[in-house]
C-alpha cells in the first residue's frame, strides 16, 4: 500500500490538487442503498477520495459505458489448492476481480510447520492483489493422522501480530473445541480476542451453541440450507463455497437474500487453474447466483462489502471516499466479467505483474516415502464385511457404507465390475513409513491407478487402483517427482503434474498447470473414471474431520464416532 500522506488525500478529495487517477465516463453501483452514482472516481495513491463529482487528474482512464463494483474478496481458500504459487494465483484470479483473498496456508503448513505459514506472509506482501492470512489452527488436524509438522498455540501467538494476519484460520477438531482438549482450549484463549474462523460440518444443536460460544464467528461448511440457516440464527457469517469438490452454492442460492446478504459472504476453498479457466472464480459464483435468482446487490454485497465487515477489514468493500481503491469495472452485472480492474489504485495487467518482487519457493524435497511394491497394497482380511467409502460427487463429505467383498489368499481383491476399488495412504513425511488400506466407491475407475501428494491436510500419499502394480508405479513415481498427480495404467505413466513446493504448488506458470491437468483428466477418463473432478476428490477422502468415513495412513476413520475403526 502506497499510504498516502491525509493531506494530499484531503486536497484531492476536495478537487484543491489534481487526483492521481481518475476513472470517467462510468457509474459506481452502492452496496449500501443499490444506488447507482454517475460521476467520476478519484484516487490517491491506493485510496479512493471521490465519487459522483468531476475531478482533474494526472491520469485519466475511461470507463464509459462500464459499471464500478468493490473488488471481490474470497473470505476463505487455501491457495495450494490452486496448485501454483502464490504469485501465479495473483496472475490467475487478479485479473477476474478478485483484489482480496484470504488464506489458510494449512496445507504447506502440515508438510513444513511455521516457515511455510511465513513463505505466505512474505509472498502476500509482494503481490499485486491483497493476500491476508489465517494463521493455520489445526496442524496436524487431528491425532489419527501423520502429518509433517505441528504447530501448537506457542507459535501461533508469536505470529498473531504480524500485520498481514487477521486471525485464526478454520477450527476443524470441533470434537476438541466441545470436549474442551487443552490444546484447542490454548488456541481459543491465545486468539479470544481475534476473529476466529470455523469448520463445523452438520454441528447442529446445543453442540453448535457451544462451539460457537467459543468465539468461532464464520463458516464454509454448510451444505444444505438448513444447515445455513440455523448457523446464520445463532450468530455466525456464512461463507457460501464453490470450490472444484466443494460445490454448496446451488443449494445455499436461495438463503442469500437481500434480508441475509449483509451476513452472508463468498470463498472458493480449494479450486484448480482448470476450472478457473473453464468457468471462472468468484466471477463465476457471482454470475451463477444471478442467474439461479439471487437479487443483483446481494450478489455482489456478498462479494465485498458483506465480506470486508466479517473479516474486520473496514479499509474496503465499497467504493466510497477513504475506502481501499479496488475496483472492478464490469460490461454487465449479471455476466460479471472484468474489464478493468483496479487493486490497490494500481492497474491489473502485464506490467503490474512484471514489477513485483518474487521470493523463492520453500518445502523442496518434501516427499520421503517408503518405495512399495504391489504386495504392499494387499488387506490383509478374515471377514468379508467391509467398510467402504462412498464418494458423494460434488461434495467432501462421503457415505459410510458396507459391502461384502470375498477374501481371497488372505486378501481382498479390487472389484471395478461393482466399482469397489482399492485406496490407499502412504506416509511420506518420513516419519514412520506407514500404510493403510481400504475401498473406496464412486470413481468409476475400471483399471490403472492415480495417485497424489495433494492429500488433504496431511498431505501424504493418497492412491486409488484397480491394479496393485499401477498403484505401486503411481505412487513411486511421486517420490521421483517431488510430488503431485500421477495416473498410471498397464505399468505406464499415462499422465503426471509434478509439484515440487511441498508436494502441492507447480513452479510453472499457470497455463502451463491448466493444460497439464487437461490431460491428467483425459488420462483419468480413459480408465473409465466418471467423477469431474477425480484429483481434488480422492485428496479429500483422506482428510478425517469430514463425515462420514474417510482414511489416513492410521486406517480408515469413522468420522462421526471420531476414532479410527479397528
Amino acid at each position: 500500500m502506497t499510504n498516502p500522506p491525509l493531506s494530499d488525500l484531503i486536497d484531492q478529495g476536495r478537487g484543491a490538487a489534481p487526483a492521481d487517477l481518475v476513472l470517467r465516463g462510468g457509474q459506481v453501483f452502492d452496496l449500501v442503498t443499490g444506488a447507482m452514482i454517475a460521476g467520476d472516481v478519484a484516487i490517491c495513491g491506493d485510496t479512493i477520495v471521490g465519487i459522483g463529482a468531476d475531478y482533474e487528474a494526472r491520469e485519466v482512464i475511461d470507463v464509459s459505458g462500464l459499471t464500478l463494483v468493490p473488488g471481490f474478496i474470497d473470505t476463505h481458500l487455501h491457495i495450494e489448492s490452486s496448485l501454483v504459487t502464490p504469485f501465479e494465483f495473483d496472475r490467475c484470479v487478479c485479473p477476474r476481480g478478485v483484489t482480496t483473498a484470504i488464506c489458510d496456508p494449512h496445507e504447506i503448513a502440515n508438510v513444513v510447520g511455521v516457515p511455510g505459514i511465513a513463505y505466505f506472509l512474505e509472498a502476500s506482501a509482494r503481490t499485486v492483489m491483497d493476500i491476508r492470512v489465517q494463521l493455520s489452527s489445526c496442524v496436524p488436524s487431528t491425532e489419527m493422522e501423520t502429518a509433517g509438522a505441528r504447530i501448537g498455540a506457542e507459535e501461533l501467538s508469536a505470529l498473531k501480530d504480524h500485520p498481514r494476519v487477521i486471525g485464526l484460520a478454520e477450527f476443524m477438531n470441533y470434537p476438541g473445541v466441545i470436549y474442551k482438549d487443552p490444546g484447542a482450549m490454548a488456541k481459543l484463549e491465545a486468539f479470544r480476542a481475534r476473529h476466529i474462523d470455523g469448520h463445523a460440518p452438520q454441528l447442529s444443536g446445543r453442540d453448535l451453541n457451544a462451539y460457537i460460544a467459543a468465539g468461532i464467528r464464520t463458516e464454509h461448511e454448510a451444505t444444505t440450507a438448513g444447515e445455513a440457516l440455523e448457523k446464520l440464527r445463532k450468530g455466525m457469517r456464512v461463507l457460501i463455497r464453490e470450490g472444484s469438490v466443494s460445490k454448496d452454492l446451488h443449494a445455499l442460492q436461495p438463503v442469500l437474500t437481500q434480508m441475509t446478504a449483509p451476513y452472508m459472504c463468498l470463498c472458493t476453498d480449494d479450486r484448480n487453474p482448470l476450472d478457473i479457466a473453464e468457468h471462472g472464480h468468484l466471477d463465476y459464483m457471482i454470475r451463477t447466483l444471478i442467474a439461479l435468482g439471487t437479487p443483483v446487490l446481494a450478489a455482489y454485497r456478498a462479494a465485498s462489502l458483506s465480506a470486508a465487515e466479517a473479516f474486520g477489514l473496514k479499509d474496503r468493500g465499497q467504493i466510497a471516499p477513504g475506502k481501499r481503491a479496488d475496483i472492478v469495472a464490469l460490461p454487465d452485472l449479471a455476466e460479471c466479467r472484468a474489464a478493468l480492474v483496479i487493486a490497490g489504485g494500481k492497474r491489473v495487467d502485464a506490467a503490474a505483474f512484471a514489477a513485483r518482487d518474487e521470493i523463492a519457493p520453500v518445502a523442496r524435497h518434501s516427499v520421503k516415502a517408503p518405495r512399495v511394491t504391489g504386495g504392499s497394497f494387499r488387506s490383509a482380511a478374515n471377514r468379508e464385511d467391509t467398510d467402504v467409502i462412498g464418494i458423494l460427487p460434488g461434495k467432501i463429505i462421503t457415505e459410510h457404507l458396507h459391502e461384502v467383498i470375498p477374501v481371497v489368499d488372505g486378501d481382498k481383491r479390487p472389484d471395478p465390475a461393482r466399482d469397489l476399488i482399492k485406496i490407499a495412504v502412504v506416509e511420506r513425511h518420513g516419519k514412520n513409513g506407514n500404510i493403510a488400506t481400504g475401498f473406496v466407491k464412486g470413481f468409476g475407475l475400471a483399471k490403472g491407478a492415480i495417485a497424489s501428494t495433494v492429500c488433504h491436510d496431511h498431505h501424504n500419499i493418497a492412491v486409488v487402483g484397480a491394479d496393485y502394480d499401477d498403484m505401486a508405479l503411481a505412487s513411486n513415481r511421486l517420490s521421483e517427482i517431488e510430488g503431485g498427480f500421477v495416473v498410471a495404467e498397464a505399468g505406464r505413466v499415462l499422465a503426471e503434474l509434478a509439484l515440487p513446493v511441498a508436494g502441492l504448488m507447480s513452479l510453472k506458470r499457470f497455463e502451463e498447470v491448466e493444460q497439464e491437468l487437461v490431460a491428467l483428466r483425459a488420462a483419468a477418463r480413459s480408465l473409465g473414471v466418471t467423477l469431474e473432478e477425480p484429483f481434488l476428490q480422492l485428496a479429500f477422502l483422506a482428510l478425517p474431520v469430514i463425515p462420514a468415513l474417510k482414511i489416513t495412513d492410521r486406517g480408515l476413520v469413522d468420522v462421526v464416532k471420531f476414532e479410527i475403526i479397528p
